[in-house]
């Protein structure tokens, strides 16, 4: 039996708390455009369009990225640690040409708009058709280093 890989980074790029906010808002404006329909209809549309809200808030935040010392995991991808080349750290005006005009169809992104920063690293494999991951995160440093310390 073999022992589970240490876990060396581990995120999870959640949505901003103002989203939930606004999910709450959404079902309040809901909520007003059935109150015609009596205070039952308003209170079914009430509830109704904050869950519905909150499940698209929530799914923003689902993707993961975790390093063991062997796989990233990001998202549903396993790619084996081997395969990836030099992790380069993307800050502001480089992060957004990345995800605009810089951008290869081809790549593996796991990407959040209201995440301005992120990590672009190359795949090294030649059988591969995808030329590079790009990764939203919070932490590019230390996202940067734990696939770098992978050596």
């Amino acid at each position: 039996m073999t022992s589970p890989s240490p876990l060396l980074y581990d995120e999870r790029p959640t949505a901003p708390g103002s989203w939930w906010a606004i999910a709450a808002l959404f079902g309040f404006s809901l909520a007003l455009v059935f109150l015609p329909y009596g205070l039952i209809a308003a209170l079914i549309a009430l509830v109704t369009g904050t869950c519905l809200g909150g499940l698209f808030v929530s799914a923003q935040g689902s993707a993961r990225i975790r390093i063991t010392s062997d796989i990233l995991f990001a998202a549903d991808a396993r790619i084996p640690l081997i395969a990836l080349g030099q992790a380069e750290v993307l800050v502001g005006e480089e992060a957004r040409a990345w995800r605009t005009y810089k951008a290869d169809l081809r790549a593996f992104t796991v990407m959040r708009g209201f995440i301005p920063t992120a990590v672009r690293v190359e795949i090294l494999d030649p059988d591969d058709p995808t030329p590079y991951l790009y990764l939203s995160t919070r932490a590019p440093d230390r996202l940067a280093k734990a696939l770098s310390a992978r050596n």
